[in-house]
């Protein structure tokens, strides 16, 4: 046999061994793992229509049930910083990034609010933890073009 048809073989194995352990454990619950929103994806998507009030306690109460993580605290930031709490969005920011520097949501955010706050030069600084992070990512791109078009708001060259 090549090489070849014994990778498919493989393959093929390992997939229905998959479906058979999914239709097993599906079995077992009426609603599907992708259909059960935890306290987190329930938060995101309020953020994602704009409910950021009733966002803030389905992630506190995430964190509370799983412990701070970056992701949630980088939300939490985002939800009290669209609802005009500047400071403690930066309180939220500043943790996720003790917990993972390199978080490209909660640095691309951060740098935001830097700009809300007028405070170019830290924006900056975010934009230059992205281009390290990550490169050329969507992250960067977003905080770029929020910090081309302040510069183009306020004649900076």
């Amino acid at each position: 046999m090549t090489s070849f048809r014994l990778a498919t073989i493989a393959a093929l194995a390992g997939l229905s061994l998959g479906l058979a352990s999914q239709a097993f454990s599906m079995g077992s619950d009426s609603t599907a793992p992708t259909a059960k929103a935890d306290d987190y994806k329930k938060a995101v998507d309020l953020i994602d229509d704009e409910k950021y009030s009733a966002a803030i306690p389905l992630l506190q109460k995430s964190i509370k049930e799983k412990g701070e993580y970056a992701d949630a605290l980088n939300q939490l930031g985002f939800a009290n910083r669209k609802m005009g709490n500047w400071k403690a969005g930066m309180e939220y920011y500043l943790k996720a990034l003790a917990l993972e520097p390199k978080h490209l949501g909660a640095n691309e955010y951060l740098g935001e609010l830097y700009l809300e706050q007028k405070d170019l030069p830290n924006a900056e600084k975010q934009l230059a933890v992205l281009k390290s992070a990550c490169g050329d990512c969507d992250e960067f791109d977003e905080l770029e073009d929020a910090i081309d078009d302040y510069k183009d708001d306020n004649n900076i060259n």
